[in-house]
């Protein structure tokens, strides 16, 4: 494994990545944009070294790139969604120097991770200038507005209360208002034609369910190949915060469907 940190500029700023490498640097690897969670308010480009993206890149070969993105109390919308698709423009320019493959370019995130994830895919559809192979956004926030499963929610780790929190300040002024940029809120997009396959898993009590089940839904009515496994419980972020038989399943399943895109 090689590993470095680089920090590349966007805008005003310079943002840090961290990027690991495994297998032959002979030959083209898949490259993994692998975003991390903490509702757009919280959290480090280091929580790679525990997330599914690390998993993949080691245990099938390839580059994960970990974007330190702005976090939403130092700036709102669109700061770290500039940032993450900056870190993808980088993967795609700098593709001979990191041995990536164009062809096989990746992007995941837990969380507010997997909000970026997707709002990142919908910028590269939209661009047109770089081909996502496919998208992993793993119970993503990606809906500002209250739903199902998201009111009245006590779950574990996440909560209506903290989802409120953290919208409100990573929306700024946009919290509130009636038109939300799909950007800012993925699931305020009403077409996901020619987006990337999909697959994504969630639990069923936890506040994201609902958002994350039209999400997959929507994707599918687009004619976008997007697949979902549900797990019983309200803890979310249980593959990474229990070692159990059911977190151990949700990764397995998630190694066999990215191999299926390679």
């Amino acid at each position: 494994m090689k590993q470095k940190t680089i920090h590349i500029p966007v805008k005003d700023h310079n943002m840090k990545m961290i990027i690991m490498s495994y297998g032959d640097d002979d030959q083209l690897k898949p490259g993994i944009l692998w975003i991390h969670g903490g509702g757009y308010l919280t959290g480090m480009a280091s929580q790679v070294y525990i997330s599914c993206g690390k998993m993949l890149a080691q245990k099938f070969g390839g580059t994960v790139v970990s974007p330190g993105y702005t976090l939403s109390f130092r700036k709102p919308y669109p700061a770290a969604f500039e940032d993450c698709y900056a870190a993808l423009e980088y993967m795609w320019d700098h593709s001979d120097e990191l041995r990536i493959d164009k062809d096989r370019i990746f992007v995941g995130g837990e969380s507010a991770g997997g909000g970026l994830c997707v709002a990142v895919c919908l910028k590269a559809r939209d661009e047109g200038k770089i081909k996502v192979r496919a998208q992993f956004p793993i119970y993503p926030m990606i809906d500002c507005f209250d739903t199902e499963s998201s009111k009245d929610n006590h779950g574990k780790v996440w909560n209506t209360r903290k989802n409120h929190i953290s919208w409100k300040i990573y929306l700024g002024d946009l919290y509130g208002k009636s038109e939300i940029p799909y950007y800012a809120s993925p699931a305020r997009c009403n077409n996901y034609e020619g987006m990337p396959p999909c697959y994504t898993f969630v639990c069923d009590g936890e506040p994201f369910y609902a958002e994350t089940i039209k999400y997959v839904d929507d994707l599918n009515k687009a004619g976008v190949k997007a697949e979902l496994d549900v797990y019983n419980g309200d803890m979310h972020g249980f593959d990474l915060l229990l070692i159990t038989p059911k977190a151990k399943l949700a990764r397995n399943r998630l190694c066999e469907k990215y191999r299926s895109y390679l």
